[in-house]
């Protein structure tokens, strides 16, 4: 079964991606043959902080895209459990009211 996931690296940065084998990924990425942004030695270890797993690779495949697009805030937001607080830190969103947004329309 395919797996998304995101990593915890060394320098405090956040690294998502996906996978149909996790532990060997994660091996891989700590080793420095994962990905080119985790092969660097300041990136490395790396930590499993969120991952899920899913039924089809497509659908793994677009939830990566989609958290590959969500700022650090968003992310950690994820890690963190705090899932109501993902749509007010949506880029782009106003966090003013709708009530009080200009009209530009």
């Amino acid at each position: 079964m395919p797996w998304t996931y995101i990593l915890e690296c060394a320098d405090g940065s956040l690294y998502v991606g996906s996978t149909f084998d996790l532990e060997r990924r994660l091996s891989e990425h700590d080793l420095g043959l994962g990905a080119a942004y985790t092969r660097p030695r300041r990136r490395r270890p790396v930590r499993l902080a969120w991952c899920e797993e899913f039924s089809r690779v497509e659908d793994a495949c677009a939830v990566e895209k989609r958290l590959q697009g969500w700022g650090r805030a968003k992310r950690l937001a994820l890690v963190e459990g705090r899932v109501a607080d993902l749509p007010a830190l949506a880029r782009g969103r106003s966090r003013r009211p709708r009530s009080e947004r200009d009209d530009r329309g």
